[in-house]
């Protein structure tokens, strides 16, 4: 299973019900805010690369660990699976975290992906998501 917890196990009712949870805090002011430091995270990251499965790992990130990063959170004390965790560590809904969980770790291209494409489509989704 993946970072998200996402599976194919959730049926009409309950996936209205959490894309709706999805919607609310990406739109919501507090992941809006998110977002908006989540963008200028990748921004200024030196090497404009992203990982998967961790938060961070031999001087890489993940979008999550990317914005950690600048907040000065201690990683290595967080369990990247624990999404319940890493969400209030952050300070962001647990819908948030295990959406950006998903985009950066399982939406990706079919045959593979580069870490540099992974910060270039994970950069352009986090910025479709500013209002």
């Amino acid at each position: 299973m993946s970072r998200s917890g996402y599976s194919e196990d959730c049926e009409n009712w309950e996936l209205i019900c959490w894309r709706g949870a999805v919607t609310a805090a990406m739109r919501g002011k507090r992941g809006q805010s998110f977002l908006r430091d989540l963008l200028a995270a990748f921004d200024a990251m030196p090497a404009k690369r992203l990982i998967t499965d961790e938060l961070e790992k031999d001087g890489d990130a993940c979008a999550l660990g990317a914005i950690g990063r600048t907040r000065n959170i201690p990683m290595q004390e967080l369990d990247p699976y624990d999404a319940e965790k890493v969400a209030s560590t952050f300070c962001i809904a647990p819908a948030l975290a295990k959406e950006i969980m998903f985009e950066n770790d399982d939406d990706f291209i079919a045959g593979g992906e580069t870490p540099e494409h992974r910060w270039f489509r994970m950069r352009n989704w986090v910025a479709a998501q500013l209002r």
